[in-house]
C-alpha cells in the first residue's frame, strides 16, 4: 500500500490530463521563486539607492554638480532618474528667454513625472505575474483535482464491491493536483503583499522628492 501512495508512483500514473496541470503549477511555482528573489533584490538596491540619494541630495552641495555626477553615471534609476530629468528640463527652460519662473517649474514636474512613470512600471514589473499565480493555482488545481476524482469514480464503476484499498490511490492522485496549487499561490500571494507594499511605500518617497524638488526649484526661479 505505501509503495502504490508514494508520490512518485502517484504522478506518473495521474492521467495526461492531471499531469499536464501539475507540470503547469510546476513550472508556475518555479518562475514565481525566480521572480521573487529578483524583484527582493530589486527593491533592495531601489531602497539603498533612495536612502543613498536623500543623504547627498539634503546635504546642502552644489545640486548642478549632483547632476553632473548622475548624468555621468551609465544608469540612472529612482531618484536619480526623476532629478536628473526635472534639473535638466530646469536648466534648460531657465536658459530661453522669455520663460516665465512658472512655466520653467512647471516644465520640469512634468518632466519629473515622466521619470516617475517610468519608474513606477520599473518598480511594478513582475506583480501582476504574482498576483495572477496567486489568485488562479488554487483552481487550476481544483481542476486536476476534479478530474482525478472522476476518473478514479469511473474507473469504479464495474466494480461490485468498492474498497479503500481501491479508492485511496485514486483520490490521493487527484488530490496532489491541489497540494501542488496551494504549494504555487500561498508563496507568491504572500512575496505579492508584501512587495507591493514596499513599491507602494516607495513611490511614496518619489512622489514627495518631486514635490519637494519643485518647491526648491520654484524658489530658485526668484533667484537673481
Amino acid at each position: 500500500m505505501s509503495a502504490d501512495l508514494s508520490i512518485v508512483y502517484l504522478i506518473t500514473g495521474a492521467s495526461p490530463l492531471v499531469q499536464l496541470v501539475m507540470l503547469a503549477l510546476v513550472l508556475a511555482s518555479l518562475i514565481s521563486w525566480t521572480f521573487i528573489f529578483q524583484k527582493w533584490n530589486a527593491l533592495k538596491r531601489a531602497k539603498s539607492a533612495a536612502n543613498e540619494f536623500e543623504d547627498r541630495f539634503w546635504s546642502g552641495g552644489d545640486l548642478g554638480k549632483l547632476y553632473r555626477e548622475i548624468s555621468s553615471a551609465e544608469t540612472a534609476t529612482g531618484m536619480d532618474s526623476i532629478f536628473a530629468s526635472g534639473f535638466a528640463e530646469f536648466s534648460r527652460l531657465r536658459k530661453q528667454p522669455g520663460v516665465e519662473a512658472k512655466a520653467i517649474v512647471e516644465g520640469a514636474q512634468r518632466a519629473m513625472r515622466i521619470a516617475l512613470a517610468r519608474e513606477t512600471d520599473r518598480l511594478e514589473h513582475h506583480l501582476a505575474f504574482l498576483a495572477t499565480v496567486g489568485s488562479t493555482s488554487p483552481y487550476v488545481g481544483l481542476l486536476g483535482t476534479v478530474w482525478g476524482i472522476m476518473n478514479s469514480f469511473r474507473s469504479l464503476a464495474n466494480i461490485k464491491q468498492a474498497t479503500l484499498a481501491q479508492v485511496a490511490p485514486g483520490i490521493a492522485e487527484a488530490l496532489i493536483a491541489t497540494a501542488m496549487g496551494l504549494f504555487a499561490a500561498i508563496p507568491a500571494v504572500v512575496a505579492y503583499n508584501r512587495y507591493s507594499n514596499d513599491v507602494e511605500r516607495l513611490l511614496n518617497r518619489y512622489d514627495t522628492f518631486v514635490e519637494e524638488f519643485s518647491t526648491i526649484l520654484q524658489r530658485q526661479t526668484h533667484v537673481t
